[in-house]
């Protein structure tokens, strides 16, 4: 079981406390409407359950969310406290893989009840409870809404559209809460800064839990209609519907998945010095496309393509990827070979889609002395341009059979040396600030030398490389960092001789062109 670390426990304790008196009120007031309480809960808790007990093969795939259209139908229907407590039940019983179980099941109650308390109170603010407000499903029912006086439920009908605008922004507010309590624990328990455990959190669950208010707000208003709670609950079927074709979705998401963890481990089975490496030039290739502004459907084929980019090693032999001396000239083609097999291997596999040019290009070069075809400038895919920055920055800073790992601030110096001619300036100031900027914390960190730097650090690292370099210095000589820097920090590396820039394909043992630029193998 992972333990979680004391900030995280506080972090919990304090929404369970948060939750509690959010809820409370509920029990002491006499106005509560308990019939709608309860059938709201059992209903939460029965659409969970479902999901639960569905068999295995069947089953929602985990993460994929609750069923928010009942608690959402609650924050419209009920009091603020009331609508809280309708969250707990269906919260504990979510399915949880990740250890420890209770915890984490303590957590989604407190987080779903302080969220839907808050957007409760939002909608009332905005007077959404008045636009929706109506006789219910019959006098004395107990039911929300319900005036007890006779009133005829065939003549009312919800006012709108002034009921939108308050549904609209609950959900909204809802959204805000759980991302914001989600991205809480995600930097108390690992550590990480809150913009990174934020990024991306929002922009994923915004539409979705949009479209479930939207469906609570259906059910919200055929339950206070003259159909009353029967007609309510036929606004489910459609929505499970969905929620079963969005399970689907994430069914072929884990496949993918799969397949891309199952070819990165063959690779590093069958390199064992560039182990991780493949994970790590998908980090790299992530933050400067983060940094470009792409959207997060393209990063997140950079990030893959950059996953896969060595995957074509597994068409070469192992005797040369861990060869410890230089490699002969027949034995480096067919090493640089690697970019075409790798293509081959997943051109059958549709959804990498752009990835597929990323895999076969990243070993170009601008200047058009790259292989495999030459292409030059323009003419290589922008992917193909992002993953040779970030793969050969992952190639100095980590320790291959043939090379030390470098500083980071030394391998900037080099990338921005090389920029225009081996790489596209532009992905490579967008790898300096990315770094300047968040740090590099690689996810694999599988090589003994493999350089750890923090944001603060990162950015003197950053300025360092771009106009720090001695005075006098005849180019491409890295850096200094001054005394107190992250860089003076860092373990010394052994001075190389010129010509060993970290992880190039090499040629023959005759003398090697003098500062060649790096490049992986």
């Amino acid at each position: 079981m992972r333990a979680l670390p004391p900030t995280a426990r506080a972090f919990v304790l304090a929404a369970v406390l948060a939750a509690a008196v959010c809820a409370a009120p509920a029990l002491t007031d006499p106005a509560t409407p308990w019939t709608a309480v309860v059938v709201l809960a059992a209903l939460y808790l029965g659409c969970e359950l479902v999901r639960v007990l569905a068999p295995t093969d069947r089953r929602a795939p985990d993460g994929l969310g609750c069923f928010f259209p009942v608690v959402m139908a609650a924050v419209f229907l009920l009091p603020p406290a009331a609508a809280a407590l309708v969250a707990v039940p269906g919260a504990l019983a979510q399915t949880v893989v990740q250890r420890p179980a209770g915890v984490r099941r303590v957590w989604h109650a407190a987080q779903q009840a302080v969220a839907a308390h808050l957007a409760g109170r939002v909608h009332g603010l905005l007077g959404g409870r008045g636009a929706t407000a109506g006789p219910g499903p019959g006098p004395g029912s107990g039911a929300p809404g319900g005036t007890g006086h006779g009133a005829d439920p065939a003549l009312w009908v919800a006012d709108f559209p002034s009921v939108l605008l308050p549904a609209a922004a609950a959900a909204v507010v809802f959204c805000l809460v759980l991302t914001a309590l989600d991205t809480g624990i995600l930097a108390a328990a690992e550590g990480r800064p809150a913009a990174d455990a934020r990024h991306g959190l929002l922009t994923r669950s915004l539409a979705p839990h949009c479209v479930h208010g939207l469906a609570g707000l259906m059910m919200a208003v055929m339950w206070r209609s003259s159909y009353g709670i029967p007609a309510a609950l036929l606004v489910l079927l459609p929505m499970y519907v969905s929620c079963w074709v969005f399970a689907q979705y994430h069914r072929e998401r884990a496949a993918h998945r799969a397949t891309i963890r199952a070819l990165v481990q063959a690779v590093d089975i069958k390199d064992r010095y560039t182990r991780g490496h493949s994970e790590r030039v998908g980090q790299a290739s992530a933050m400067i496309a983060r940094e470009l502004g792409m959207a997060d459907d393209r990063l997140e084929v950079v990030r893959i393509a950059g996953i896969l980019h060595d995957v074509g090693k597994l068409g070469v032999p192992t005797r040369l990827l861990r060869k410890d001396g230089p490699l002969t000239p027949e034995e480096r083609r067919v090493i640089e070979l690697h970019p075409e097999y790798g293509h081959e291997m997943v051109r059958g596999i549709g959804f990498l889609g752009e990835a597929r040019s990323a895999i076969l290009h990243h070993h170009e070069r601008v200047d058009g002395s790259g292989y495999p075809y030459g292409l030059s400038g323009e003419q290589i895919p922008v992917l193909a341009r992002v993953v040779a920055v970030a793969d050969s920055f992952d190639a100095m800073t980590s320790t291959r059979s043939y090379s030390r790992a470098r500083p980071v601030e030394v391998a900037l110096t080099e990338l921005e040396r090389c920029a225009g001619a081996q790489f596209d300036p532009a992905m490579v100031r967008a790898l300096v600030t990315a770094i300047g900027r968040h740090g590099w914390h690689p996810v694999v960190t599988s090589d003994d030398d493999l350089q750890v730097i923090g944001a603060g650090a990162a950015a003197a690292t950053a300025a360092t490389a771009a106009a720090g370099k001695p005075a006098g210095a005849p180019a491409g000589t890295p850096a200094t960092a001054p005394a107190g820097t992250a860089a003076a920090a860092l373990p010394a590396v052994p001075a190389q001789p010129p010509g060993l820039a970290a992880d190039r394909p090499r040629g023959g043992d005759g003398p090697a062109p003098e500062r060649p630029a790096p490049g992986s193998r």
